[in-house]
């Protein structure tokens, strides 16, 4: 077991009984006599005390003038500084003690206020350790992040070329004459697969980057048509199981512009329309509906599938917490609704869910108006 040391205390004055009266009177504290301020300023930095009493009718260099460059000293950063005597008090304070008390003073009642410091002393030293504890703990997550997004972006950028030619072959291969319609449904299969494994990797590194704040959002004023395009760029990634759904696509015409990144929007929608596709059976209905909503354009992607259990809903847009277990008995990561909402925050929009278990979900997200200033800018260009 180790003794801890007994916290040093410096009685600066030039009358050392003053230090030996309050030997006794401060058992567990090792208690020193420092003559002057230049033995303060050189006894300090060998030695930082928890407490210094400063007499301030110590000759020579006067203490309030030196005081101002210990409080500097990062080692004495823990000390309390006590002014004792009755003259040149407003100096001393102007230069920073933590305390003043009387010359007149008995000595049980001055190791009274030198213990209380002393008290404030270990509970700053222990908050520093804590500090320090903390700071490791951080620089070690900090680093372990790093890793692991290193460790993401690596296997995403080596998974996406492998997987975009086993889906090409498989395409290739699915529209063969010669291969059996048995087996082409099973190579359907593969290749939605495929694309669905695609999709996790994708997701995953845009998960990292927008929590990270790595995502630059390419704005764009987007109207009616471009709408048009995106939602039908989305059902193109989805893939083909759409070929056995019921789609229908509603998009408001001459809707005021929203300023929007297309891409990211056709990332958010393919997620949309994939997880209702997951979530519906062979001949189900999905409809997506663009239209204008107060200051917002309202976006919204509505199934007639299994539905969502209420006590999945609030942590379905968290990654890893996905409603598990779909229609078809696919488990998933989650990563495709919580990239959906970190997108659309990244716009300044919000999303949410309604369901009602057996009877479908509708998925809806706002994406803001442009601002008057980005309406002027396109007029120009017009």
């Amino acid at each position: 077991m180790t003794i801890p040391e007994s916290p040093p205390v410096f009685v600066v004055t030039a009358e050392p009984a003053r230090a030996q009266a309050l030997r006794p009177l401060l058992p567990r504290a090792n208690v020193r006599h420092i003559s002057d301020a230049e033995t303060l300023l050189r006894e300090a930095h060998v030695t930082p005390p928890d407490v210094a009493l400063l007499y301030t009718d110590t000759p020579g260099v006067p203490l309030h003038g030196v005081l101002p460059m210990l409080r500097q000293r990062a080692e004495l950063a823990g000390t309390y500084w006590l002014a004792v005597g009755s003259r040149g008090l407003g100096e001393m304070l102007t230069a920073g003690v933590d305390a003043l008390i009387s010359e007149a003073t008995p000595p049980q009642a001055v190791a009274v206020q030198v213990q209380t410091l002393l008290a404030r002393a270990q509970q700053h030293r222990d908050a520093q350790g804590r500090v320090v504890s903390l700071q490791r703990r951080l620089d070690t997550w900090e680093h372990e992040e790093r890793v692991r997004d290193q460790l993401v972006h690596m296997l995403v950028h080596d998974l996406k070329n492998p997987i975009a030619a086993v889906m090409g072959l498989l395409e290739i291969v699915q529209e063969d004459p010669r291969v059996p319609d048995d087996n082409r449904d099973l190579l359907k299969v593969a290749r939605d697969e495929t694309q669905h494994l695609l999709h996790l990797a994708v997701n995953m590194l845009d998960v990292r980057k927008i929590q990270a704040g790595k995502m630059n959002l390419r704005r764009e004023l987007m109207f009616t048509p471009m709408f048009r395009e995106v939602v039908e760029l989305a059902c193109g990634d989805v893939g083909s199981g759409l070929r056995d759904r019921h789609l229908r696509v509603e998009v408001e015409q001459d809707l005021s512009p929203a300023s929007a990144d297309p891409e990211i929007l056709r990332r958010v929608l393919a997620n949309l329309i994939s997880n209702a596709l997951k979530h519906t059976m062979t001949g189900g209905l999905i409809v997506v509906t663009v239209r204008g909503h107060g200051d917002t354009v309202q976006i919204t992607v509505r199934d007639d599938g299994e539905g969502i259990p209420e006590d999945d809903i609030p942590n379905l847009f968290a990654a890893f917490e996905q409603s598990r277990l779909t229609l078809h008995g696919r488990f998933d990561t989650g990563m495709g609704l919580a990239f959906c909402k970190l997108a659309v925050e990244e716009h300044g929009g919000k999303i949410w869910v309604d369901s009602v278990r057996g009877q479908g979900a509708t998925f809806t997200f706002t994406l803001p108006l442009a601002a008057d200033n980005e309406d002027d800018d396109f007029a120009e260009l017009v």
